[in-house]
């Protein structure tokens, strides 16, 4: 599990940041201490961390410089600060990325994993292939699921799915965007073949004791629903 460290002083969105990214089973740790937030970093030894510019006491950019003094770890600011200087400091300074306020989670989520991948999984020097939402996980390099020390064989076609879905966790995925994750070079994909699919996913669910995570929105395309774990 990735550890990331988020120093926001806005409670209302730290909060909601915290939520929805441990849906997607990231451990996350708030600021404490605005004062401290340096000595906190070297006690949580975090493996991503989201950085406002403004904050009580000491800016971001302050922490950015102590931070990059004794670490690598990927940075990514967190800002209403929408001015090109800020920004452009903001990476000089060693900052790896820059989202300005306001922001959907989703776009938040993606960059976190674009980065966590590059720095730690299949682009970077440890591997890590592994996603989960609650106690569900995914390994790829296996196709098996693992539901809180259970695990279950998937066929490529069954993990391509819920990963998918479980990607965009409490979100509707249209079956146009699950037909073309299915469609390969020798194979053809129709939608009667993503229907008899998702079924299976469906069935495995069920097999791990998981009703009513994958829902149908008719006409629409399907949710994977993270209250039902």
């Amino acid at each position: 599990m990735y550890k990331i460290y988020l120093v926001e002083d806005d409670r209302g969105l730290r909060d909601h940041m915290k939520a929805y990214l441990e849906k997607f089973d990231y451990e996350v740790y708030v600021v404490e201490d605005y004062k401290r937030v340096d000595e906190e970093f070297d006690v949580i030894k975090p493996d991503l961390v989201l950085l406002d510019i403004h904050l009580p006491y000491y800016d971001g950019f302050y922490y950015c410089r102590a931070i990059r003094k004794k670490s690598k770890v990927p940075i990514m600011f967190v800002s209403a600060t929408t001015e090109d200087i800020q920004q452009i400091r903001a990476i000089e300074l060693g900052g790896d990325d820059y989202i300005t306020k306001p922001f959907s989670l989703q776009l938040l989520l993606t960059k976190i994993n674009a980065f966590l991948r590059r720095v730690y999984g299949e682009y970077g020097d440890v591997g890590r292939d592994v996603m989960g939402v609650k106690g569900l996980t995914l390994d790829e390099r296996s196709f098996k699921m693992n539901y809180h020390g259970q695990v279950y064989e998937l066929s490529k076609n069954e993990f391509t799915l819920l990963k998918m879905l479980m990607v965009h966790v409490d979100h509707v995925v249209s079956r146009e965007d699950l037909l073309t994750v299915l469609w390969d070079e020798d194979a053809f994909v129709d939608d009667n073949t993503l229907t008899v699919n998702v079924t299976r996913v469906k069935n495995r669910l069920k097999e791990a004791g998981l009703l009513d995570v994958v829902k149908t929105k008719r006409g629409v395309g399907y949710v994977f629903e993270s209250g039902a774990l």
